[in-house]
């Protein structure tokens, strides 16, 4: 034999050995026994998982002699040994088998002492599973017969909408995300969750002194629920129209989403802010108890009994008040809208001249109010353009003429505003580069004529 063929054959027998080993021997797992009160259709083979990963199986399954379930189990090397407090339980991988069971292990923390191999957990650290039958065989007939039209409901309703169904399931679950962060939130103070359950402690017992009024609730929420009951043909009605409003509300739960963002830092700025709150109740307690007779009175004008003499009877009125007013071309609302709308053009014209009207008002008392030695410093009556100065009446053809042209011959009918005056010599308007016009155009004025300005330098 050549010293090259000799190599390869023990080459090839150490090759052998390798995998006798890997495959004969060499078991690197660490066995435990768990006692169940039973054993939950385990069979041999089933799965021991930790947080969802597989490392271990079941070896086998023994009646002990006080009729307890022990269940022999090997578990990988990269978890064991296990340390005393290790719990188990068995769990369902879903509701559509019978043998599909697992053995689920809660690991003590390194810290506690290892288990020995062949270490038995007790039952005290053991929990079984709970068969849905069993859960079954606790409900009576009519109780199980009312489930079973229930579930049938349930299938009959959801049947032809499954995406829907899937699309609300989606979003539900970040909505109780959020809800359990905010019950994080209230289970962190524990002093005013203390106080809050102390203050419900209060009122419960309050409601219980009162338990002749709760059974009369009680009795009127029977015959509201069998009212409702009799009513069953528009609650089905809604149930079919609920599905549409529940698509619409899609969008508005990925918006709350979001909002619920914001939220949690507003909760988290709000902490600090809260720690008085008890002081801030306490104080308005008696505010509160004060109020009473103001809500009362309050009650009183949005309710009291007779006829008119309320805001209820009121609001009641308020459709036909509406009716009246907005009701047709005629009603209150239109007509004032139409007679604005007519009027603006005339308040355009005239709001320009209110300076003049006022500089009337103002300088025409002074002037008839000073004296010399004939009397008053001046006369003034009014003249009408229907009458002469003697107040016989003017032809009509006549009664335009006479503010057309002034007896000094200048126009007096489309003046501008300010040009009731002459301009005065030591302001900027006397010099013809002003930016300023005189007299003042603008507005409603813009047609009137700047060159009617009355006599005078």
């Amino acid at each position: 034999m050549s010293l090259a063929r000799g190599a390869a054959i023990g080459a090839l027998c150490a090759v052998a050995v390798v995998l006798a080993i890997v495959i004969f021997g060499g078991d690197d797992s660490h066995k435990y026994r768990l006692v169940f009160q039973t054993a939950g259709q385990l069979v041999k083979g089933d799965d021991v998982q930790v947080g969802g990963r597989r490392i271990g199986s079941v070896d086998a399954i023994i009646l002990t002699k006080d009729n307890r379930a022990a269940v022999d189990i090997s578990v990988e090397d990269g978890i064991a040994p296990l340390h005393i407090g290790t719990t188990a339980t068995v769990r369902l991988t879903s509701l559509s088998g019978v043998a599909n069971r697992y053995i689920q292990l809660d690991l003590a923390p390194n810290s506690a002492p290892k288990l020995p191999d062949g270490a038995t957990i007790g039952q005290d650290r053991t929990t079984s599973v709970v068969d849905l039958d069993q859960v079954f065989d606790t409900l009576d007939p009519p109780t199980r017969e009312g489930l079973g039209r229930f579930i049938r409901g349930q299938a009959a309703w959801y049947k032809g909408k499954e995406p829907e169904t899937n699309l609300s399931a989606y979003y539900f679950n970040p909505a109780l995300s959020t809800t359990s962060e905010v019950f994080s939130q209230l289970g962190g103070d524990q002093q005013a969750l203390g106080q809050a359950v102390t203050a419900s402690a209060g009122a419960v017992g309050a409601i219980a002194a009162r338990s002749d009024n709760l059974t009369s609730l009680v009795s009127n929420a029977n015959a509201t629920a069998g009212a409702i009951a009799s009513e069953n043909q528009s609650f089905s009605e809604a149930l079919a129209i609920l599905p549409a409003t529940l698509r619409r509300g899609s969008s508005t739960f990925v918006d709350v989403r979001t909002a619920l963002g914001s939220l949690q830092q507003l909760v988290d700025v709000s902490k600090p802010n809260t720690v008085r709150l008890t002081e801030f109740f306490s104080a308005l307690r008696p505010v509160v108890s004060n109020a009473v007779p103001d809500f009362q009175s309050l009650a009183t004008i949005i309710r009291k009994p007779g006829a008119n003499n309320d805001l209820t009877e009121a609001f009641r009125s308020a459709p036909a008040l509406q009716k009246a007013a907005n009701g047709s071309d005629t009603a209150a609302f239109p007509s004032t809208i139409d007679a604005l709308q007519k009027g603006t053009p005339v308040l355009t014209f005239a709001r320009p001249y209110s300076v003049d009207l006022t500089g009337w008002i103002r300088d025409f008392g002074q002037l008839t109010s000073f004296y010399d030695a004939n009397g008053h410093y001046a006369r003034v009556s009014p003249v009408f353009n229907a009458y002469k100065s003697d107040m016989t009446l003017l032809p009509a053809d006549q009664r335009q003429s006479i503010y057309t042209t002034l007896p000094s011959g200048s126009s007096n009918y489309n003046r501008c505003p300010g040009s009731a005056s002459q301009i005065p010599s030591n302001s900027a308007w006397s010099n013809p580069a002003s930016a300023a016009p005189w007299p003042f155009k603008s507005g409603g004025a813009s047609g009137c004529d700047p060159s009617q300005v009355p006599p005078g330098p």
